[in-house]
């Protein structure tokens, strides 16, 4: 009689089994890109005056940036998440992505600031020289990853509002910068063990001489927790301070 294949992990815990509209909201990374959206609010919200459609405008275009053309061509680099989506498609996601991204930045550099053309090259740079891996990799980093998911789009959001920058928006995006490296450095062990550790096995011995099993599941439950925990904090955080500045 043939034994059960073992279960394979999810390449992410957010993750959906591979096939139909499942691989797009899996190639979404929902949590992590609602978690990215929120430094948005954040930098607008630090803004001395908030206008709500350069925020909406904002969010709309990292949505188009982060949410799915980075997302697009990661997924068309090395399939990270195992997706069937077709080459095409992802292709014409990341295209279709970047170029609604930056329509919406030129509006916003025609009727708010001008400033904003300064920006538009540097997200289209970061989204494609990051998720390609180009350059020999040297521009897919952790600090990397960390300022362009984290601190670009707060200043980019408070230069939306403000049309300059500010001691604020620095700090701000310092600290955003900081919470996108923890995210990073949370979830590398935690992909690996997903994706590319194929077995785990050891125990843990206790000085009350009880012994816990120790397997990919146990090294990745803690850091998965926190990086879940954090993908909800953070955008509570800014619908916080929203709230504060809109009602």
């Amino acid at each position: 009689m043939t034994e059960a294949p073992e279960p394979v992990d999810r390449p992410a815990f957010y993750a959906l089994a591979p096939g139909g509209w499942r691989d797009y909201w899996s190639l979404l990374h929902p949590p992590y890109t609602l978690w990215h959206l929120s430094y948005v609010v954040l930098g607008a919200a630090i803004a001395p005056s908030l206008r709500v459609r350069w925020l909406l405008e904002t969010i709309a275009a990292f949505f188009l940036a982060m949410g799915i053309a980075a997302h697009a061509l990661d997924e068309l680099h090395c399939r990270p998440l195992g997706t069937r989506i077709p080459k095409g498609v992802l292709i014409g996601l990341a295209v279709g992505g970047l170029a609604g991204a930056a329509a919406l930045g030129v509006d916003g550099a025609l009727e708010s600031t001008a400033w904003i053309c300064l920006l538009i090259p540097v997200g289209v740079f970061l989204v494609v020289a990051y998720n390609l891996e180009l350059f020999g990799g040297v521009v897919h980093s952790d600090v990397w990853f960390a300022a362009a998911w984290g601190g670009f789009p707060t200043i980019t959001a408070f230069v939306a509002q403000a049309g300059r920058l500010s001691a604020a928006a620095v700090l701000m995006a310092g600290a955003c910068t900081v919470l996108s490296l923890a995210q990073r450095i949370l979830s590398t062990p935690v992909r690996r063990l997903r994706r590319r550790v194929v077995d785990v096995a050891g125990e843990i011995r206790l000085d009350d001489g009880s012994v816990e099993p120790l397997d990919a599941t146990a090294l990745r439950a803690a850091p998965e927790r926190a990086l879940r925990l954090l993908s909800l904090a953070v955008p509570l955080a800014a619908a916080a301070l929203l709230a504060a500045r809109l009602l």
